[in-house]
């Protein structure tokens, strides 16, 4: 091989991008373009051939002299493409080849990406629709994405244009059917009936989609089946059989079946589909068994006796990771539905299991402390917690700990009063974590207030009302407010997201996941963080306060406070980055904000000499 940098080389690179023989012999092609990438400085010696391939006879050399100037554009970014080439290119869209045409269209999205990619204007839109037929899939996918900025000017052009996709809705290739849909979405934003119809039309390929044999594709179309449930959750209704779990499938789609099978549930199938689910419950993975519980759970809003005669018999099975995920469901379905007590209680009359997930004690002790009147044995459980306080190492569990033996104090005290006093002698004598300590300092302190002042205090938390009806479930969402997120990588990272085992999913838990949800890009980032506006500034006068950063941490998240992060403990200025969202008003010269407020807070602690 000649020396690199010798005019040899640029000889035979200038032979071998001509010869139309190494052009479609894909080794040597590969051989002969690593060259030049290896040696930016040559690229200059490339561009005479790459202009002469654009013009070539041979189909195959301008598709590579297509490709070639993309290349040249991503090797060199600071090099602006000469105009003439560009007009090339977009001559080129209008090639026999299609092959060469899905080049240009992609070549011209790399070079005039910071003028916002190829611009789509009538004549090209239409011929582009025209020969779509002739691309291969991948090649329709390309041009289905870049159709997406073309506004039709008249509603007769909109419907020309509807015609020549309709038939792309059926396709059994599930890449060409997810863009035609996003497409049709997009043109179609203004007319609802029309984009509920292409909805309908493409549940076919949707479903053919989720029973595919590669585990990939069958999860891709479950995410996106999801995002269609949201505004029409009967578009599947009659099809919920496809979504039981077959027992060799992957974790993570077995919980993406689950969670459309919820969304399925109507009075015509709600029997069949709770037998399926408590089959899920005893699964061996233990994600997938919380996560049927939780589903169950869900449906128990709706459909209350069937659920809780499931839950409750799961407790029979004495299993750490089924009890745990029961007691958590039972909890929030009684938050939520304050009727469903009498069935809890008795469930939990005869109560004898150690629970060792955090989780899951958690939930007992708040069961334990709102019910505790009607529990015969719930003093003697709660005696169990308190004799182990020591080598409890959970906070969350001592400060439900402390919240449940106060409040069964108030029903029954002759037989708590003792264990009480023990529990709040610990915590305020020998806790060493500050939040535990406070709340038992809080305790004390409204004790010595008196027993009225207790009860207000702990029975004025948020119930549902009693007089309400059974939950029907979220309202239907507008296609216009996911249509733009159809057919991308963020349907599947929504999945991903609420798959699992997750409680108390209310309504602020879903608009926090829908406001960063989209993708957050650096510009996107920078460019938002400067429209920020202080809102608040106070220098305060305190104490440097004897806790860990950890406790502050854990005492933040009480109050739904979350930590970005903090800087070392004995490090000055010490520093603490915060955020929360919030929907009141935070300004005085506006009445209302949109909701989902994002506020972030900064915390310096300095020290004054």
């Amino acid at each position: 091989m000649p020396y690199l940098g010798g005019e040899e080389t640029v000889r035979e690179l200038r032979r071998a991008l001509s010869n139309p023989h190494i052009q479609t012999d894909h080794l040597r092609y590969r051989n002969t373009i690593h060259r030049v990438i290896r040696l930016p400085g040559l690229c200059e010696y490339v561009e005479q051939p790459l202009t002469a391939g654009l013009k070539d006879k041979a189909a195959c050399v301008r598709r590579v002299a297509v490709l070639g100037w993309a290349k040249i554009h991503a090797l060199l970014p600071n090099t602006e493409i000469d105009a003439a080439v560009v007009n090339e290119l977009y001559g080129l869209l209008r090639d026999p080849d299609p092959v060469v045409m899905v080049n240009c269209l992609r070549a011209l999205e790399e070079i005039l990406e910071e003028e916002g990619g190829v611009a789509i204007n009538k004549p090209i839109a239409h011929h582009l629709l025209n020969r779509l037929k002739e691309c291969d899939v991948w090649g329709q996918s390309e041009v289905l994405s870049v159709l997406q900025r073309y506004r039709p000017r008249s509603e007769d052009e909109l419907f020309d244009i509807l015609s020549l996709l309709d038939p792309a809705l059926l396709s059994h290739h599930v890449p060409i059917m997810a863009a035609t849909l996003r497409l049709f979405l997009s043109l179609c934003s203004m007319l609802p009936a029309v984009c509920v119809s292409a909805l309908e039309r493409a549940r076919g390929p949707l479903l053919a989609a989720a029973g595919s044999s590669s585990r990939e594709l069958r999860y891709a179309a479950l995410c996106h089946i999801q995002l269609l449930l949201r505004s029409e959750p009967g578009l599947m209704g009659e099809h919920y059989k496809r979504f039981y779990c077959g027992y060799a499938e992957p974790p993570y789609i077995k919980q993406s079946k689950i969670q459309v099978l919820v969304e399925l549930v109507n009075d015509d199938n709600v029997a069949v589909v709770l037998d399926e689910l408590k089959g899920y419950c005893t699964d061996v993975n233990t994600e997938t068994s919380q996560a049927a519980i939780n589903a169950i759970g869900s449906i128990g809003r709706s459909y209350d006796d069937r659920c809780l005669g499931i839950l409750t018999g799961l407790l029979e099975l004495k299993q750490e990771h089924i009890t745990s995920a029961v007691l958590q469901t039972l909890r929030d379905l009684v938050w939520v539905s304050p009727q469903y007590g009498d069935a809890v209680c008795s469930a939990l009359e005869k109560w004898e299991d150690q629970l060792q997930d955090t989780q899951g004690r958690g939930a007992l002790l708040w069961l334990l402390g709102v019910y505790g009147d009607r529990l015969s044995g719930a003093p003697y459980i709660l005696e169990d917690f308190i004799d182990g306080v020591r080598s409890e190492v959970s906070a969350e569990v001592k400060t439900e700990l402390l919240t449940a033996t106060l409040r069964v104090f108030l029903s029954r005290p002759a037989e708590t009063q003792d264990m009480m006093g023990r529990l709040l002698q610990h915590c305020i004598e020998e806790e060493l974590d500050m939040c535990v300590r406070d709340q038992a300092l809080l305790y004390y302190r409204l004790l010595h207030c008196g027993i009225e002042d207790v009860r207000r205090v702990l029975q004025c938390g948020r119930r549902s009302d009693l007089s309400l009806g059974p939950l029907i479930g979220r309202p239907p969402e507008p296609i216009s407010q996911w249509a733009s997120i159809f057919n991308t990588l963020e349907p599947l990272m929504l999945g991903a997201s609420s798959n699992g085992f997750q409680f108390g999913n209310g309504p602020e838990l879903e608009k926090a996941l829908n406001m960063l949800s989209f993708p957050c890009t650096r510009v996107w980032f920078l460019k938002t963080l400067c429209l920020f506006v202080v809102i608040f500034q106070a220098y305060v006068m305190c104490p440097v306060p004897r806790c860990s950063p950890e406790s502050l941490q854990v005492a933040l998240q009480l109050v739904n406070i979350q930590t970005l992060a903090f800087t070392a403990p004995n490090k000055l200025p010490w520093k603490m980055y915060l955020y929360t969202h919030s929907s009141h008003t935070l300004t005085p010269h506006s009445s209302t904000t949109p909701p989902n407020t994002l506020i972030l807070a900064e915390v310096l602690q300095f020290t004054m000499l």
